[in-house]
């Protein structure tokens, strides 16, 4: 059983649905969620679900600190899932080719510090893009860089809002995320 860890910064919809689809699989398992945000809904969505949460600082994690606690689980896929910090090089370099993260546009496009939730959303309908989509991807030492997994896109109209862009987002990444990681473990990337 292959061993999954989980960082997220807000609400946990995707970590969630992660945890949820992997109890009914024999490839692979959630055993941490990892949080820089305290007060992050994810917490309580893991507590509920039985998966343990580790709590972390920004400087926890660029101390070197958060990799000694990552060690412990031995992950074979660390998955970013609406996780905000800069993910460390340490952590990279610890585990080459097995952390990945989704990004709620077609990258290259819309990537970059700051560039997440309804900020890319916006951009894209600023834009006037005539589809979006997600985008997951490796991560490595630079925002939205890593080479790409997978795309999914979806059509946008003139009268589509930040706000139902990211209605269409969301059903992207709750439908093809767990089965993109899925698909990671059974081919051992």
């Amino acid at each position: 059983m292959k061993r999954i860890l989980i960082f997220a910064s807000g609400s946990g919809s995707n970590a969630e649905n992660i945890i949820k689809y992997f109890e009914s699989r024999s490839v692979g398992t959630v055993v941490a969620v990892f949080s820089n945000n305290s007060n992050a809904g994810v917490l309580g969505k893991a507590k509920k679900l039985d998966v343990p949460a580790v709590i972390f600082s920004k400087d926890d994690l660029n101390s070197g600190k958060v990799l000694q606690i990552v060690n412990k689980f031995q992950p074979d896929l660390i998955v970013l899932a609406g996780f905000l910090l800069k993910f460390p090089d340490d952590l990279i370099g610890a585990y080459p080719n097995a952390v990945i993260n989704i990004h709620p546009a077609l990258l290259p496009k819309f990537g970059g510090k700051g560039m997440y939730g309804i900020n890319i959303h916006k951009a894209v309908v600023e834009n006037k893009e005539k589809e979006t989509g997600i985008t997951i991807h490796y991560v490595n030492e630079n925002y939205d860089e890593g080479n790409i997994i997978f795309q999914q896109n979806v059509s946008l109209s003139e009268s589509d809002t930040p706000e139902s862009v990211a209605v269409k987002i969301h059903e992207l990444e709750q439908k093809h995320f767990p089965e993109v990681i899925e698909k990671l473990l059974i081919s051992n990337f």
